[in-house]
């Protein structure tokens, strides 16, 4: 099974991209081909080498690129020469700026010239073939199948890139995952198709010890009752109504003579089952018989019927058999249980001997089609089809044979990974736009985690839901299922999973318990959802007037007047909160464990905010000292100050610490406090692109303000991100641009985000792509 599953995925993956919809791009800015030497290098010289040449700052020296040549090999420095210009972080507020004008032909000619991206010929890019991730498949089963358990539970942790976990290129599938995919899939389809009846009811047991008897002098121990001779034990049930009932005994025997102990189960004197009670005193059975009763007061009884004793057998063990009763029990009335509805949906049409083959094949097609997420073709079917014939050539009924086939269908490429069939797979220049079924999935997998439902499918088979995608995401936000972005982007780029591995040490911080770390994640949670639900602006995750609070983080933030579990909206106005900033979530997980973190809050910052993540630190830089001592000699600030006179580190930390040290009001759980040990605090800075600010609010306010272009962006691009499953390239800069521009002529909604999201060019095409074999062939060519 294995290996046939490893050969049908090695033939999905040699065809992937689509078909179905026309390129279309906004044009940028895009002035005559601009010369490196006499255009780009003397605006260089005028505004950066000031610092990033003799000086070189952050080891940097740009005067070493002296013609075009040298500097189209160094995308990945001009690359964020781009970032720093377009976000003005770069030349500092303190030094001569470019006009509007020298800073658009700077980014043209990095964008052309070194990137490539070229915004009136876009390069869409390609997804790679993806698994389902947990989440995905989970929602997937759920709606495709309808059960109420979540299989992928038991699954590996699905590994992450890009800050997703929904990324192609590092989802893998290991030996045992596949495993649990095959016993996913026979769970999955044994709890939603029943192959016999399954009856169900309450169960009244009397024990040994409280049944009555027919025989006086009969022995009781460990609690089994022994019938010595001929007679019966017996209990008084009320059977409520006349249905169906199982009387069950369970019983053994002190076998003796040549024939075993031989029980009637009675109702009311009246033999309605006899029993060979073959088991052995120690280890007694079950003895049970089904019937129909009236209903009302009905003794049940076990009694024994064919008493023996010999005492001159020459055997002490042979000379006497005793019937051994440990309890009796009736179980009902016994109830069938219901039909799934998934069950009730497919077997809605039954066969009869002559359509049997016709109707499996229409159920096995239509489930597939959905499965798969795209039409099905004749020759997979027949494929799926011989699955029911062979079960059916075993003996099995029409309900088991249909199962099998579709446990098949749960475990194959088709359904657990998602791909695109193009037609120039090879060919990175074959741009094209994927399919209406490839957009239904796209667009359903990025708002739901899960499947298309039965209106994006009508839609895809309609070849109308392109013309119709603003209509559809407007109509899929508002659904319940839209809740998927938060669980899966929201709590991925905010980073609020992690709270629930955050150990604040609980003698420094007291407050902190179970209830309030969940009450952290609800809150974020709850705002989050608040903004896509009321379709508000994305500029409230920076800052806002409102947020979601219960008892335990009311108390956390001073709040006076909330009590209980529920959540309420709260008014933040007058208060030193608001956004995301400022959530107990963030700023819990941006702290160690017996104090703030500045590092790790302005780190945070300038990656999930700004866009403009610092590069990782050089190795071997010693921790912050945080003993008694240590905290003696300084407030955090301070003593950050000597730890990084390492000139190594000095650029990052002027980039990254005065942003962590905007919050330094808030400790490690996310408190207000005006004091850090015995010293005030400190809250105010500059970042390194020259604004000043106060504290969180004056921090807050530039972000909203002179840094809200880059917010926007970095918002867009996290978001583009998680909806293709594959990270940001150079040549993604012009939809980037294109969805930030659609996002401000919007008023920054949160729809008009999802909607230029999903009206991009890399979501609504893709290209070809040379594949690994050509180029190895190649390279052997090459070397031959």
């Amino acid at each position: 099974m294995v290996l046939r599953l490893l050969i049908l995925l090695m033939l999905l993956l040699s065809g992937l991209p689509s078909h179905g919809a026309a390129a279309r791009a906004e044009s940028s800015k895009n002035s005559a081909k601009v010369s490196f030497v006499t255009g780009v290098k003397p605006l260089l010289s005028q505004y950066c080498y000031g610092c990033h040449g003799e000086k070189k700052k952050g080891g940097l020296d740009l005067r070493i690129y002296t013609d075009d040549a040298l500097a189209k090999k160094d995308k990945e420095v001009f690359e964020k020469v781009l970032n720093n210009l377009q976000s003005h972080e770069m030349p500092p507020e303190s030094k001569p700026q470019p006009s509007l004008a020298e800073r658009d032909l700077i980014a043209n000619w990095i964008q052309l010239e070194v990137l490539g991206c070229d915004c009136n010929h876009p390069d869409p890019g390609r997804v790679t073939i993806r698994r389902l991730n947990r989440a995905e498949y989970n929602n997937t089963i759920r709606d495709l199948v309808g059960v109420k358990f979540q299989p992928a539970d038991d699954f590996p942790a699905d590994d992450v890139g890009y800050g997703f976990d929904n990324i192609g290129d590092v989802l893998s599938l290991s030996p045992m995952l596949m495993e649990k995919y095959l016993n996913a899939a026979e769970k999955v389809m044994n709890a939603a198709i029943t192959t016999k009846p399954v009856y169900s009811g309450p169960l009244k047991r009397v024990d040994a010890a409280e049944l009555n008897s027919t025989i006086k002098g009969e022995t009781l121990e460990n609690g089994l009752r022994m019938v010595s001779t001929e007679g019966e034990v017996f209990a008084t049930f009320k059977f409520p109504k006349a249905g169906e009932y199982t009387l069950r005994v369970k019983a053994g025997g002190q076998q003796a003579g040549p024939d075993p102990v031989r029980m009637e189960i009675r109702v009311d004197g009246k033999a309605v089952s006899v029993v060979d009670v073959k088991a052995r005193k120690s280890r007694p059975e079950l003895y049970k018989v089904r019937l129909k009763l009236p209903p009302g007061d009905k003794r049940v009884s076990a009694a024994f019927i064919n008493d023996y004793y010999n005492e001159s057998d020459p055997n002490p063990k042979n000379r006497d058999r005793n019937l051994i009763v440990e309890y009796v029990e009736v179980y009902g009335p016994l109830e069938r249980e219901p039909l799934s509805e998934f069950h009730k949906r497919i077997f809605a049409r039954q066969p009869t001997a002559q359509t049997t083959n016709d109707v499996a094949r229409e159920i096995i097609g239509d489930f597939t089609k959905r499965a798969y997420r795209r039409p099905v073709t004749e020759r997979e079917i027949d494929r799926l089809l011989q699955f029911f014939q062979t079960a059916q050539k075993d003996g099995e009924n029409f309900e088991t044979g249909i199962k099998v086939a579709l446990e098949a269908v749960l475990v194959s490429p088709h359904f657990l990974f998602r791909g695109e069939v193009q037609p120039e797979p090879n060919n990175p220049k074959s741009i094209h736009p994927i399919d209406e079924y490839a957009l239904a999935s796209r667009l359903s997998y990025f708002l739901w985690s899960s499947m298309p439902d039965k209106e994006l499918f009508k839609l895809a088979e309609q070849k109308k839901l392109k013309k119709n995608l603003e209509a559809q995401v407007k109509r899929m936000l508002k659904n319940a299922k839209a809740r998927a972005l938060v669980d899966n982007f929201a709590e991925q780029w905010l980073q609020i999973r992690n709270v629930a591995a955050v150990s604040p040490d609980r003698n420094v911080f007291p407050a902190f318990n179970e209830p309030l770390r969940a009450a952290m994640v609800k809150e974020t949670e709850l705002f989050f959802e608040s903004i896509m639900n009321q379709d508000r602006s994305v500029l409230e995750f920076i800052d806002s007037d409102y947020t979601f609070v219960n008892e335990p983080l009311a108390l956390l933030y001073g709040i006076e007047g909330i009590t209980g579990k529920d959540f309420q909206r709260v008014s933040l106005k007058g208060r030193q909160r608001g956004g995301i900033l400022t959530q107990a979530s963030v700023l819990t997980v941006t702290s160690v464990s017996t104090r703030t973190s500045p590092v790790k809050r302005g780190k945070w910052v300038l990656e999930n905010i700004l866009g403009a993540p610092p590069p990782p630190p050089p190795p071997d830089v010693p921790e912050l000292k945080n003993d008694h001592k240590a905290i003696l000699t300084g407030t955090l600030r301070q003593r950050m100050e000597q730890h990084r006179a390492d000139p190594n580190c000095a650029g990052c930390h002027a980039r990254m610490d005065p942003i962590g040290f905007g919050f330094e009001n808030y400790n490690a759980i996310g408190a207000w406090r005006s004091k850090d040990g015995t010293f005030d605090v400190d809250s105010a800075g500059q970042l390194g692109s020259g604004e000043s600010f106060k504290d969180a609010a004056d921090l807050k306010g530039i972000l909203m303000n002179q840094k809200r272009e880059a917010f926007v962006r970095c918002l867009s691009e996290k978001m583009l991100t998680y909806a293709l499953g594959r990270g940001m390239e150079s040549y993604d800069k012009c939809a980037i641009d294109q969805i930030a521009k659609d996002l401000a002529r919007n008023k920054y909604k949160f729809s008009s985000l999802v909607a230029a999201v999903v009206k991009s060019t890399p979501f609504e095409l893709r290209r070809g792509e040379e594949t690994r074999a050509a180029e190895s062939s190649s390279a052997a060519a090459k070397g031959n």
